[in-house]
């Protein structure tokens, strides 16, 4: 490894150590001033998880981590999606029900709900990309809107198909045939150590998230005209056209965000089905900077933290709320921090370039005449 390329890691790595100090810096002043115990919050956040709460951290990471590569295509791509919280609502319904139905047997039934799901959660994203390609509607506000419509829309949907169980007031899909769900991996013993088996879909996703972006010339499109819009259209790239792709497939990827908990977990989408889970998508990203290794690592921290909290009340008497604090401290500080390393990088370049001339004067027009007389 080169000496450019060790420059160029650190200063990757720089910017979310900085973010994460920072964030663990100012957390503690809140507590401080809060009159909490901040030593017992960190040493309880910080302790190592027992063995049912590390399956659960894995979990939640999944989800978070599908989330997080559904942002990321776009943000590559230099469009804000925030709208994978409708688009994973409207598809895990529409996966809920496909599966329930059971039109197939056993995991070809499993498939074909995955791909309706992709599909749904595509054709949401795509009503922003078009909006985006054909009209200049920012895709923040569409995204925004849609999101308000899916929600609305799956609760009236979910009225219309409901199955309600006898002396609860929870209502839900037909439950997805045992044949045709995901078996959890176990990491321990007993049920409460199971992880997700959609977790080897979810480590598909990422590996084909970085092939398409980085291995083929539809990724190197994308990640052109998200630079320079200009450039790309110098280039013959279709910019309308690359909008509309990127939307869809981040919708795509948005539409694989509910499934593992609906094949392992529920088995049905019901009133109580988990929500929120494409906003946190946008804080993993910008942690991990849009490589799937570091939404990974992205998602396993939001994942322990919010496992890590649930004891604060009992053990410690602080609200875990708190941790919600620490999060969003996180996704500013790390904004800050990309911004601080990124100027410092340049001006190390700009240092670099500098003592390369100096070390290799141009020659002067003089000498250039004398040896051409």
């Amino acid at each position: 490894m080169t000496s450019a390329r060790v420059i160029r890691f650190l200063l990757g790595l720089a910017a979310p150590v900085l973010a994460l100090v920072a964030a663990f810096a100012i957390t503690s002043l809140v507590l401080v001033a809060a009159g909490d115990p901040a030593g017992d919050v960190w040493s309880t956040i910080l302790s190592w998880p027992e063995e049912r709460n590390l399956a659960n951290i894995i979990k939640n990471a999944t989800v978070l981590y599908l989330s997080g590569l559904a942002v990321a295509f776009g943000f590559r791509m230099n469009l804000f999606n925030i709208g994978v919280d409708g688009q994973y609502r409207v598809a895990a319904f529409t996966a809920a029900v496909v599966a329930g139905e059971a039109w197939l047997p056993g995991y070809l039934n499993t498939a074909f709900a995955i791909v309706c799901a992709m599909a749904v959660g595509a054709m949401w994203a795509g009503i922003a990309g078009v909006l985006r390609a054909t009209r200049g509607v920012s895709e923040v506000i569409s995204t925004i809107m849609l999101n308000a419509i899916a929600t609305g829309l799956v609760a009236y949907l979910l009225r219309k198909v409901a199955v309600r169980e006898a002396g609860s007031n929870d209502i839900g899909t037909k439950e997805i045939p045992e044949g045709s769900r995901i078996p959890n991996i176990s990491i321990g013993d007993g049920p409460t150590s199971e992880i997700y088996g959609f977790i080897v879909i979810a480590a598909l996703a990422g590996f084909l998230f970085w092939f398409v972006l980085n291995k083929t010339r539809f990724g190197f499109d994308l990640r052109a005209t998200g630079q320079s819009t200009t450039a790309a259209v110098a280039s013959g790239i279709s910019v309308k056209k690359m909008t509309v792709i990127a939307m869809l497939i981040s919708g795509g990827v948005a539409g694989l965000v509910g499934l593992p908990i609906l094949f392992g977990d529920s088995y049905a989408y019901g009133s109580t089905f988990q929500s929120g889970l494409g906003f946190a998508g946008i804080a993993i990203a910008l942690l991990g900077r849009n490589n799937p290794i570091g939404i990974a690592v992205g998602a396993l921290l939001f994942a322990f933290l919010d496992e890590q909290s649930n004891p604060l009340q009992i053990l410690v008497g602080v609200s875990p709320d708190i941790v919600a604090i620490t999060q969003g401290v996180i996704v500013l500080t790390v904004v800050v921090s990309y911004e601080l390393v990124r100027r410092y990088g340049i001006r190390l370049e700009q240092r670099e370039v500098a003592r390369a001339l100096a070390d290799h004067p141009a020659e002067h027009p003089a000498d250039d005449r004398e040896v051409s007389a």
